[in-house]
């Protein structure tokens, strides 16, 4: 697989998901969400979209700020900031409008025009202490 078809796919994929697409569409049926803190899995196609979709408009209002893109052949890095406002419970927590502000990392894999994986290397521990924190004020 080239770098350009993994590039295609992933700035196809990155629009979609960030203009309200189908960014499902862009993943393959078996594909692999993995929280690399936690080693929290989630597999399959609908169930990694509706993880996405809980945590972007359920459990947050929050949208990625893409700061970079790296591609390579059949693999790709997206370094982003998730920014929002926490809206429902999380990790115990209940809402509290606390807006957050927190550096992530998501590698790709990527076969063709489909994804097959994802590992986010994303701080929830540093999550679940700011909202902490902020249900104690």
């Amino acid at each position: 697989m080239s770098v350009a078809q993994t590039e295609s796919t992933l700035r196809d994929y990155l629009a979609a998901l960030l203009n309200g697409g189908d960014f499902a569409s862009f993943f393959s049926d078996d594909i692999l969400w993995t929280t690399m803190e936690t080693g929290d899995e989630v597999r399959g196609r609908e169930a990694v979209r509706d993880f996405i979709l809980a945590l972007h408009t359920q459990l947050f209002d929050a949208a990625p700020e893409i700061r970079n893109v790296m591609y390579g052949e059949g693999v790709a890095a997206l370094e982003a900031v998730f920014a929002g406002k926490h809206t429902a419970e999380f990790a115990g927590v209940p809402a509290t409008g606390t807006t957050v502000r927190l550096p992530y990392t998501v590698v790709y894999e990527v076969d063709g025009d489909r994804i097959t994986a994802l590992r986010a290397y994303f701080p929830i521990a540093a999550l679940i202490h700011e909202l902490q924190e902020s249900a104690q004020q």
